[in-house]
């Protein structure tokens, strides 16, 4: 596990140099904060990394739940059972497997590894707008139907799962890069993607902090970029 650190942040990399998956931990100033519970089997370097903080974790957020981002949850919630789970309304139904559609929503098919045996059940579900934390949490649909994402208001870092990957060149969820194609192969509708990412380009973040890939510090312009060229298709 390679443990890097940004302001409040501290991204935690699992298998850095073959699949990285990311979760990540915000340090609040008497708790921590888990966003994303990683593959199956992380949870040990989770648990070492909330121990070296010495804050109790209160809280273990959802980006979306595609199995390397829900893996270790049942565990997590097993060593930390204060800690309050959230995730979105909607994906908290992929959470226990339901991968059927709703009448308005695009009819694409959903995509991914969605997890079959999760056996933890949401405090809280969330729809975007709530304050949790230092945290703002930000509705951005489009690698799965919930896909949320979390701004930390007292630096601008926004966490955004799998709205964009940073490993291989940056990409907004759907737009293929060929030397880590996997987030786009997974993803549910590229057009709500894209509105996505817009929404969180118009949040002019200081570092952008996603599912696969390094913190990138001030994203501004390649955030446009990135959204400019998923337009194009």
């Amino acid at each position: 596990m390679r443990v890097t650190q940004y302001q409040t942040v501290w991204q935690l990399t699992f298998y850095p140099a073959l699949f990285p998956v990311n979760c990540y931990l915000v340090e609040e100033e008497n708790e921590v904060t888990l966003i994303d519970a990683a593959l199956p089997g992380s949870y040990k370097g989770i648990i070492q990394a909330v121990n070296q903080l010495g804050k109790p974790l209160q809280r273990i957020l959802l980006t979306h739940a595609h199995g390397d981002h829900v893996g270790s949850l049942d565990a997590l919630t097993q060593a930390f059972p204060h800690a309050k789970v959230m995730i979105s309304e909607r994906d908290s139904f992929l959470l226990q497997g339901d991968t059927s559609l709703r009448h308005d929503e695009p009819q694409t098919p959903i995509k991914g590894g969605i997890p079959k045996h999760v056996q933890t059940k949401p405090h809280q579900l969330l729809r975007g707008g709530e304050t949790i934390g230092s945290l703002l949490a930000i509705s951005t649909p489009g690698h799965t139907p919930g896909s949320m994402s979390f701004l930390d208001t007292r630096n601008g870092t926004v966490i955004a799962g799998d709205a964009f990957q940073l490993r291989g060149g940056i990409a907004v969820s759907g737009q293929i890069k060929w030397s880590f194609p996997f987030p786009a192969f997974a993803t549910w509708n590229k057009e709500e993607a894209i509105k996505s990412a817009q929404l969180l380009a118009d949040k002019a973040p200081s570092c952008l902090a996603v599912g696969h890939g390094h913190f990138l510090r001030s994203p501004a312009e390649r955030m446009k970029q990135a959204i400019q060229k998923a337009k194009k298709g």
